[in-house]
């Protein structure tokens, strides 16, 4: 792709501006690093001899980037590609003195890199909501979401101004707020395009009514993380002063190594400058007040159904510290003792995840989902599993069928101990159920 030239006004702005100077462009039109963090959950993914990121637990640079769709592990959500600047909500999570059962809402959260690191950081405690207002965007989510494998993580497909009624829910809300998208300029060449003062003065109101949509379903004494990929003051230091005048709040004061404290100390940067990252700002506001107890109002009744376990789950189950749900004709996995804030979360908001998804109820017992063989704190070690090789692999993950030695039944397949998905054995061939929007499309020979 050609090289687009970085526009006008922002070289002219940034080369005045003695935080970010001349060396920031510079920065800009240089080869971008390349990371990926690791799924805790799934073990190692094939990668070997990586270069640790400081700031991220589970954080790691390539030498170069690998073609990931043709990756097996990538598919199975053994790893997210993610820029390293971006990971340091990681740094910052594990720094908050959160409850030992946290409910965290990702508001803006496609196409899912800080979910799955919220997911990880989490470790299968308290509850995390990933929310996208553009519906194409949140099925990508709720793929992401999916493929990691965290039975504690739902995904709503609202504005934020439909959380207004859920007062006081939220220990922490990450914004990563829709932005001019400066930090991506290296990354992605089309950012540069788009680019324009007006771009940038808009995106910053568009932030402030974001932040003020959701501001009381923050509870008292609750963290708003607020990031951007931008490196202008409007849309961060700016913003920030204007979210502190308006609400009862303060700046948390943090520590963050290697970053880059931003103008009057009021956040952080990662300046590709500076570090091996793309452009990142981030601040924690805390807000002040004590929280009390309040009964959200339901908007309908609730049309879930909590289950007892029944004899058929453990055939398919591993896991006993679940509640399970049913909607319609489906059964749902969730976290121990959240049934009733999924519930109240299921009456205010669009769900389109709840949980793990165990499958479909039918007169012939459950038809599996995907979601079940893709999470390791549910599925049972009893279901039988073929191991495929790279190719057989690759070509599952096209929706193809081919020879392939097993019993009659439901059987998960991997890949180098990564689970992929579900097929059916019939004793002389096989059905591919790997879900047909998730396939690979490109050619793999």
């Amino acid at each position: 792709m050609k090289k687009v030239e970085l526009p006008k006004a922002f070289a002219e702005r940034v080369s005045k501006d003695p935080f970010l100077g001349d060396s920031l462009l510079q920065a800009l039109n240089e080869e971008q690093p390349i990371a990926i963090r690791i799924n805790s959950s799934k073990g190692t993914s094939g990668f070997n001899d990586l270069e640790t990121i400081p700031w991220s637990k589970n954080g790691f640079y390539l030498k170069e980037r690998p073609i990931f769709t043709l990756d097996p592990h990538f598919h199975g959500g053994s790893y997210y590609p993610q820029e390293a600047g971006s990971q340091f909500i990681d740094y910052i999570l594990r720094q908050l003195n959160l409850p030992d059962e946290p409910v965290l809402l990702d508001l803006c959260a496609a196409p899912g890199g800080k979910s799955t690191l919220i997911a990880d950081f989490l470790n299968g405690h308290g509850l995390l909501l990933a929310n996208e207002v553009i519906q194409n965007r949140s099925k990508i989510l709720k793929e992401n979401l999916t493929k990691w494998g965290a039975k504690n993580s739902l995904v709503s497909n609202n504005d934020p101004a439909d959380f207004e009624a859920l007062k006081s829910v939220f220990d922490c809300i990450l914004i990563d707020a829709p932005c001019s998208g400066e930090g991506m300029f290296r990354k992605d060449q089309e950012a540069r395009n788009e680019w324009s003062v007006e771009s940038v003065n808009l995106c910053a109101a568009r932030q402030k009514r974001i932040v003020m949509d959701v501001w009381d379903s923050l509870k008292p004494g609750g963290f708003l993380i607020y990031s951007t990929c931008t490196f202008n003051t409007q849309e961060n230091e700016e913003n920030v002063q204007w979210i502190l005048d308006k609400t009862d709040s303060q700046i948390h004061s943090l520590e963050v190594p290697f970053a880059k404290k931003g103008r009057n100390d009021v956040g952080y940067y990662a300046l590709p400058s500076e570090l091996k990252t793309e452009g990142f700002y981030v601040v924690v506001i805390r807000k002040l007040g004590e929280e009390r107890s309040q009964k959200i109002k339901s908007k309908k009744k609730s049309s879930l159904t909590k289950l007892k376990p029944e004899p058929w789950f453990n055939e398919w189950v591993g896991d006993s510290k679940s509640e399970f749900i049913q909607w319609n004709n489906y059964v749902f996995a969730i976290p121990e003792g959240k049934s009733e804030l999924v519930e109240t979360l299921h009456s205010h908001l669009r769900i389109i995840k709840m949980g793990t998804e165990l499958g479909e109820v039918s007169r012939k017992g459950l038809i599996p989902n995907e979601a079940l063989a893709l999470d390791p704190s549910i599925l049972s070690s009893q279901i039988p599993n073929i191991e495929l090789n790279r190719d057989q692999a690759l070509h599952y993950l096209k929706g193809e069928t081919f020879n392939l030695d097993g019993k009659h039944g439901f059987h998960t397949v991997s890949f180098e101990g990564t689970k992929l998905g579900w097929i059916k054995h019939l004793g002389n061939r096989f059905n591919n159920l790997f879900p047909k929007e998730w396939r690979i499309r490109m050619r793999i020979d």
